[in-house]
């Protein structure tokens, strides 16, 4: 009876046209007929002779599906009597029986994910859309001199030594840390030897290593409002508290009351401030490094877009001020080069060097070092500054066509541009009545992608309405009719 029963199951789901091949096919459907308690336990299977003629094929296919079953336990070889399914049920003291064990986190009526799982994916900021007009924070990859960049990696790939092949160990490749020391000490005029540089793989993992090694759930931190969404939303699955604290044309300005809630960490983007583009002052520099020597707060200094700037003198970095040790300094090149490279750095106060590698190696087992040779390589032969040189022109003439595009359109006492100077992006500042998120969503409609101002504002109650256009991956040819497109959207909610 068995027999039947088992070889009308599997004539039924067997499928001719599958690509996986038959014995694998009545491996997975023996398998599940014991789950599915098709085949009740201690049932006795045919012979391996029997079910092949029952059902047309190879005895050696059900003998491969046997004895897999068998390897894994599902079944189990008595002597001299045959091949019987195992009881592998889980046998829990009345588990509540098909009450809970049946039942799905839905039905059940509690959350799937954690409270940090849910405030994490309700306030997401990554965007489904990562190139085209007018996608923030988006670099020209076009451009990037990848030929050069393929020789050079073929070089670093050419015999490479074993340990180049394994973990990293000691912070990254040395040769990358030298050149990272040596070009921030002349680009940012930051204060570092090679060993204070830590590779990463990028600010996300800097941000989250700082929060973990340095802070403690329920420690607090100030956020530049508005802020980059990532530091905001990483502080909140780490578990620590922040203070949105307001900035002003000088950068951070916090007032009386925030500073009697003295802060673990204050988080800034002072050379470039994300996403108005503001450049902190020197008297507002030097007024928070004290106040951080004072009361023993990190400051993490994220010195966004600082390689791109079109006009004036480069902006030192605040990390160049610091005489106590409370700035930690990081950068990344997916701006210089392509966000896919997942490279960045963490510039260090000494003391803090080798707790930081060890925590780097328990939490997140760096690699990629024959890709960090490569990139030491690039900034060596002097690859890195001609295309950072040779990019700055190419988006400063981007920049002037977007604001030629938008002068054509709108008046300036209705929308204007603001954080032009450097970067990759510009804010278009909207009347204060526009619904900038439903017109950020309706431009994606029409093929364009923005993100709302008002979204990067923690306080809403002082959020101003913009959109946020990043104008890096865009040809120069379409960047006028983008905005065209753009602009009849934005007309209909003026």
């Amino acid at each position: 009876m068995l027999t039947l029963i088992l070889s009308d199951y599997l004539l039924q789901h067997l499928d001719e046209e599958s690509k996986i091949p038959y014995n694998r096919q009545v491996y997975q459907l023996l398998r599940n007929a014991i789950l599915e308690h098709v085949l009740p336990v201690n049932g006795k299977l045919p012979s391996s002779r029997e079910l092949a003629t029952e059902l047309g094929i190879s005895r050696n296919t059900v003998l491969y599906a046997y004895e897999q079953l068998l390897a894994e336990g599902y079944v189990e070889g008595r002597s001299g009597s045959g091949t019987f399914v195992t009881d592998t049920a889980p046998h829990l003291v009345e588990l509540e029986r098909k009450q809970a064990s049946d039942a799905t986190p839905a039905e059940q009526g509690g959350p799937i994910l954690s409270q940090r799982g849910q405030q994490l994916v309700k306030s997401a900021g990554a965007s489904p859309q990562q190139w085209g007009a007018f996608v923030p924070g988006v670099p020209d990859v076009t451009e990037f001199p990848y030929r050069i960049w393929n020789r050079l990696q073929n070089k670093a790939w050419k015999n490479p030594a074993p340990s180049a092949l394994t973990y990293a160990r000691g912070g990254g490749h040395m040769a990358l840390r030298e050149a990272l020391a040596d070009h921030l000490k002349l680009a940012r005029a930051v204060d570092c030897v090679p060993e204070q540089v830590v590779i990463t793989a990028g600010i996300h993992q800097s941000i989250d290593l700082c929060m973990r090694l340095l802070g403690d759930p329920g420690d607090l931190a100030w956020l530049e409002d508005p802020c980059y969404w990532g530091t905001r939303n990483l502080l909140r699955a780490s578990g620590l508290n922040f203070r949105a604290v307001p900035v002003d044309a000088e950068g951070l300005c916090p007032d009386a009351e925030d500073f009697k809630a003295v802060p673990r960490f204050i988080f800034l983007s002072p050379s470039h401030q994300y996403p108005l583009g503001m450049v902190m002052s020197l008297a507002r520099r030097r007024l928070l490094l004290e106040y951080a020597k004072h009361h023993q707060c990190w400051i993490v200094e994220d010195d966004y877009d600082s390689e791109f700037r079109y006009s004036g003198r480069t902006i030192a970095s605040l990390q160049g001020l610091d005489t106590s040790d409370r700035v930690l300094y990081m950068g990344t090149f997916s701006k210089t080069l392509f966000p896919g490279l997942r490279l960045g750095y963490l510039v260090l106060p000494l003391a803090l060097v080798k707790p930081f590698i060890v925590g780097m190696e328990e939490l997140h087992r760096g690699g990629n070092l024959l890709v960090q040779a490569t990139l030491a390589a690039f900034m060596e032969q002097g690859f890195f500054t001609a295309h950072i040189r040779r990019m700055r022109a190419v988006y400063a003439t981007r920049l002037s066509l977007l604001q030629q595009a938008v002068a054509s359109r709108f008046p300036p006492e209705l929308v204007t541009t603001t954080g032009s100077d450097a970067g990759l992006h510009v804010v278009l500042q909207l009347p204060a009545h526009c619904d900038d998120a439903a017109i950020a969503n309706a431009a994606e409609q029409a093929g364009i992608a923005v993100r709302p101002l008002s979204r990067y504002y923690h306080d809403h109650d002082r959020s101003l309405k913009g959109l946020v256009l990043g104008y890096g991956g865009v040809e120069d040819a379409r960047i006028k009719p983008a905005f065209d497109i753009l602009a009849d959207v934005i007309e209909r909610y003026l």
